[in-house]
C-alpha cells in the first residue's frame, strides 16, 4: 500500500522510540489515522519482540523506520534535529532512561517548545514500584483487573495483554497524545504525558469498582451478572465442541432466550434470582448441547436475541458480517485487522507494510530535514546501523 498519508491525523509528525508492546500498538493506531511516524529502531540483535518475519510484526504497520545506535555519539543530536520538526514525541523506556540518553523531556522540549512528549510505563514515572520491572500481566494484577477475570472456584484468567498493555496503556497514551496536542493547537506549548498501564487498567474497572462501591458487585470472581456468574451472560459449548456466547442481560432478551431454547418461562426461577443461578446453567449447558454451533446460530438469526458464535482467529475474518464490514484488511499477503474507528470524510488506512529495523534510514532522514553532511557525519560514526 502506499506511503501517502490520509486520515484525520494527516500533517501530524511524531517520532517513536522503537520498542515492543504499548509504543509501537499506539503508534500504529495514530499512523493508521494519518500520522507520518518515524520509528527509531534499535541496533540488530536487541532482544524483545516475538521471533517472527517483520512483515508478520502488525503492530509496525504504517511508519518507515531508520535504525540508529543511540548509544554512539551523534545519535540524541540526530533525533534531536527529527524533533525540532515534529509535532510529538513517543518513548517506552523505564523511568530516567530517556534523560540518560539526552532525550528526556527538558532535552526535547528546549528544542522544541510546543512538542507532545508521550511516556509510557507500567507503574508510571514516579511511586515505589515506579523502577521495577514488569509485565502486563503484573499490572493488571495490582488494579483489580486480574483478580476479577476467571470463573468461579478457578484461577484469575489472563485476558491476553488486553487490558495492561493495549487496553489501559496503548489507548490511554494514544488519547492523551492527541488531547495534548489539540491543547497545543492553542497555547502553543507542549507538556509530558505519564501514561502508565496501572492508571490505565484501574481507569478500565470504573464501572466495577463502583458497583463494588454500591454492594452489588461481589469480589468473588464468577459469582457476579457480567463475569460469567449470570447464566444468561455466559458462553456455552454446543453439541459439536464449538461454543456461543450469551448476553441476555436485559428481561425481554431473556425471555426471546427461553424461547428459543425451548424452556418455558414459568417453570424457570427469575432471572435475577442469584440463589438460582447454578441451576439455570446447567439447564442451559444440557439445552445448548443438543445442536451444533452453527445449527444454533441458524436458529437465532432473526431473532431478538443476543447470541454470537466464539470465533476463533481462523474463522473471525470470514464471518459474513465482519467480511461486509471490511472489518479485515489484507496487506502484502497479510490478513490483519482493519483501521478503527472510521471517519466519514478522513478515512484512516493501512498506509505500508510492516518494515524491517532500519528499513528507510537515509530516505526518512532526509525526507524529515538531515542534510547529506549529518548522513556523512552519522555514517562515519557508525550511528546508523
Amino acid at each position: 500500500m502506499a506511503n501517502k498519508s490520509s486520515g484525520p491525523l494527516a500533517g501530524i509528525k511524531i517520532v517513536e522510540l522503537g520498542g515492543v508492546g504499548p509504543v509501537p500498538y499506539c503508534c500504529m493506531l495514530l499512523s493508521d489515522l494519518g500520522a507520518d511516524i518515524i520509528r527509531i529502531d534499535r541496533p540488530p540483535g536487541y532482544d524483545g519482540g516475538a521471533p517472527v518475519e517483520p512483515r508478520f510484526n502488525l503492530l509496525n504497520r504504517g511508519r518507515r523506520s531508520a535504525a540508529l545506535d543511540l548509544k554512539k555519539q551523534g545519535a540524541v543530536e540526530a533525533v534531536l534535529k527529527l524533533v525540532e520538526g515534529a509535532d510529538a514525541l513517543v518513548e517506552g523506556f523505564r523511568p530516567g532512561v530517556a534523560e540518560k540518553l539526552g532525550l528526556g523531556p527538558d532535552d526535547c522540549l528546549a528544542v522544541n517548545p510546543a512538542l507532545v512528549y508521550g511516556r509510557m510505563t507500567g507503574w508510571g514515572q514516579d511511586g515505589p514500584l515506579a523502577h521495577t520491572p514488569g509485565h502486563d500481566v503484573n499490572y493488571v494484577s495490582l488494579t483489580g483487573v486480574l483478580h476479577s477475570v476467571g470463573t468461579a472456584g478457578g484461577p484469575p484468567t489472563i485476558p491476553l495483554n488486553l487490558a495492561g498493555d493495549f487496553g489501559g496503556g496503548s489507548l490511554y497514551l494514544a488519547l492523551g497524545v492527541v488531547s495534548a496536542l489539540l491543547e497545543s493547537r492553542r497555547s502553543g506549548l507542549g507538556q509530558v504525558i505519564d501514561a502508565a498501564m496501572v492508571d490505565g487498567s484501574a481507569s478500565l474497572m470504573t464501572l466495577f469498582y463502583g458497583l463494588h462501591a454500591a454492594g452489588y458487585w461481589s469480589d468473588e470472581r464468577g459469582t457476579n451478572r457480567l463475569d460469567s456468574g449470570a447464566p444468561w451472560y455466559n458462553v456455552y459449548e454446543t453439541k459439536d465442541g464449538r461454543w456461543l456466547s450469551v448476553g441476555s442481560n436485559e428481561a425481554r432478551f431473556w425471555r426471546n432466550s427461553l424461547r428459543l431454547l425451548g424452556l418455558n418461562e414459568d417453570d424457570m426461577p427469575d432471572q435475577h434470582d442469584r440463589s438460582r443461578w447454578p441451576e439455570v446453567h446447567d439447564t442451559f449447558a444440557a439445552v445448548f448441547r443438543t445442536r451444533t454451533r452453527d445449527e444454533w446460530c441458524t436458529l437465532a438469526e432473526g431473532e431478538d436475541v443476543c447470541f454470537a458464535p466464539v470465533l476463533s482467529l481462523a474463522e473471525a475474518p470470514h464471518h459474513p458480517h465482519l467480511r461486509a464490514r471490511g472489518t479485515f484488511v489484507e496487506v502484502e499477503g497479510v490478513l490483519q485487522p482493519a483501521p478503527a474507528p472510521r471517519f466519514s470524510r478522513t478515512p484512516g488506512a493501512v498506509r505500508s507494510a510492516p518494515a524491517r529495523p532500519g528499513q528507510h534510514t537515509e530516505e526518512v532522514l532526509t525526507d524529515w530535514g538531515l542534510t547529506s553532511d549529518d548522513l556523512t557525519a552519522l555514517r562515519a560514526a557508525g550511528v546508523i546501523c
